[in-house]
């Protein structure tokens, strides 16, 4: 339970009195054991699901339990750098510090030992969970009654605070800060609260609400334009988003590790430490749940497609997206079921023409994913990815495979304009050639840019800012209109 544990010492002066630091929410901006459980859910789900049953003997055993096995890096975990500064500060002044968290002690260990600012650590062994009056009792048997100052962040700290001389409180909730204020008036707030919506909004990635207009594609593509078919489009879209959205959240929680070592996805919500694992937990059920009653309301073949995107995505977070190849195979179907989708809402078929466009067009826009994450890394001088399959070495072959994905989409689309078929949508067909010249431009273009490591990460989201491709779009959409 204890590590490098003082004797019990009479009452100090505040300037040497020791400062015991809380890690989960305090020193730490996230939850070690939502992380460890995490951690090996993303590396061994069955493993994962099964150790709750520990929690039958106690919160301890089940974070003994999974510091054993999740192997959760330390080194990785966010940090409130303000409280570190003020701890650095403090150490400098001669003051002896602690760190006591219900964590499991190795971990506790393995902070400490990563900072190295402090004299000793106390943390829970597997037996006793070191929380509120437990962390309070054992505070007070090593330094004596209101011989410590102690630095919280949560209600359960409320005990520990009570048996310490001095209370520090770091980003607690509004709440929590006021009633603290109240019962203890000399009380520092080291870290301000920090806001949290906008951080849990982000994690819902309505930014990627973008790829679900493909649900629009198949009744306009049909020339379907009856305000029941908008409807059941719209419907859709807001079902494929509620889904998508439940989606990242469960691939930021499993993807944690992976996350902070990327120079731009360490900013996103979980892996930064800006929002609640718990809490992100909660809202993945409730986005899913709420995904699923609406699709009721629509055909039964689009609720069979949403369900089987689901599943899908699922497999792509828990296994398909660690198998080279696969992985880009697995999101361009993902892309393709967004258009099932629409067609099923709509209750229109969808074309074999526009099926295989739409596969080698979204396999492209996949590959250059991979393509610009592997350049990423090569710029930074990181090594090969883990667990994904991918060597650095490999970035020259998916370029080619990318381009020659895109190039026959755009083949494909010049053999659908002539086909007889298409005489009886467009007046006009001949007027069509433009959209495969513009697509082989900005195919060329974006195929370009990220060998010269200047694509985002996400070609989509790329598309949707760069004015260039927007004005292809626009081009493309004038096209089909001027060729009716």
């Amino acid at each position: 339970m204890r590590v490098n544990e003082p004797a019990a010492a009479p009452a100090q002066s505040a300037a040497l009195r020791p400062l015991v630091v809380d890690i989960d929410g305090t020193l730490a901006k996230t939850d070690l054991l939502a992380e460890s459980f995490f951690a090996l859910l993303a590396a061994r789900p069955v493993s994962a699901l099964a150790a709750i049953a520990i929690l039958r003997n106690g919160k301890a055993a089940l974070k003994r339990h999974l510091a054993e096995q999740a192997g959760l890096d330390i080194a990785s975990i966010p940090l409130h750098e303000e409280l570190v500064a003020f701890l650095r500060a403090e150490k400098q002044r001669g003051r002896p510090l602690y760190l006591a968290s219900a964590a499991d002690r190795r971990y506790v260990e393995a902070l400490a030992e990563r900072l190295g600012l402090f004299d000793g650590v106390f943390g829970s062994d597997g037996v006793l969970n070191l929380k509120s009056r437990n962390k309070a009792d054992v505070l007070t048997e090593a330094f004596g009654d209101k011989g410590f100052d102690y630095v919280g962040n949560d209600h359960a700290d409320l005990a520990v605070w009570r048996a310490a001389a001095e209370v520090y409180v770091v980003d607690a909730p509004a709440g929590l800060v006021r009633k603290v204020k109240k019962e203890f008036p000399g009380a520092t707030v080291l870290v301000p609260t920090r806001p949290r919506l906008k951080a849990y909004i982000k994690a819902l990635r309505p930014h990627q609400w973008l790829k679900n207009l493909l649900i629009f594609v198949p009744p306009l593509a049909a020339h379907r334009f009856a305000t029941q078919d908008l409807v059941s489009s719209i419907a859709a879209f807001v079902i494929f988003s509620l889904c998508a959205s439940s989606v990242y959240l469960l691939n930021d929680l499993l993807d944690l590790r992976s996350d902070r070592e990327h120079l731009s996805k360490r900013n996103r919500p979980f892996a930064a430490g800006d929002a609640s694992l718990i809490k992100g937990a909660m809202l993945l059920v409730l986005t899913l749940a709420a995904a699923a009653g609406a699709s009721l309301t629509l055909p039964g073949p689009f609720i069979a497609t949403l369900g089987l995107y689901y599943v899908t995505t699922l497999g792509y977070s828990t296994l398909f997206k660690r198998v080279a190849v696969l992985d880009v195979i697995v999101l361009t179907c993902l892309y393709t079921l967004r258009l099932l989708a629409g067609g099923a809402a709509a209750q229109v078929p969808l074309s074999p023409w526009l099926i295989s466009f739409s596969i080698f067009l979204f396999l492209c826009l996949a590959l250059i994913k991979r393509c610009a994450e592997l350049i990423d890394r090569q710029t930074r001088g990181k090594g090969d990815p883990i667990g994904r399959g991918y060597r650095l070495t490999d970035i020259p072959q998916l370029q080619t495979l990318a381009a020659s994905s895109g190039y026959v989409a755009a083949m494909v689309f010049g053999l659908y304009i002539t086909h007889p078929d298409v005489a009886l949508l467009y007046s006009h067909a001949d007027r069509l050639w433009v959209v495969p010249v513009v697509l082989l431009y900005w195919i060329s273009r974006v195929s370009m840019l990220t060998h010269r490591g200047e694509m985002h990460e996400d070609p989509v989201l790329f598309a949707a800012k760069d004015r260039v491709s927007l004005a292809c779009l626009g081009l493309i959409l004038l096209t089909a209109a001027i060729s009716l």
